[in-house]
């Protein structure tokens, strides 16, 4: 294990303090925990290279005609319409 030295804000070390004496822990140990998991919340991969592409989704081979999407959001619209009279 390497020993370190790290300098923290008053406000932010009597919090840590206070919050390692609740749980009975070391002040060393709330700040292992802390770093592992800011380092497991912010991988440090390299995000990938080359252009963003918009991901294409199979819909299963069903192929509807624009016009007959028109045609059935027109008579969902009446059918609507009709409800609410």
């Amino acid at each position: 294990m390497t020993r370190t030295h790290i300098q923290l804000p008053d406000r932010l070390y009597q919090r840590a303090k206070t919050f390692a004496a609740q749980r009975e822990l070391s002040l060393a140990e709330v700040t292992r925990r802390g770093l592992e998991l800011f380092l497991d919340r912010y991988p440090s991969h390299e995000p990938p290279q080359g252009a963003w592409r918009l991901p294409c989704i199979d819909a299963g081979g069903i192929q509807i005609p624009l016009e007959a999407l028109r045609g059935i959001a027109a008579d969902e619209e009446s059918g609507r319409s009709l409800a609410g009279q």
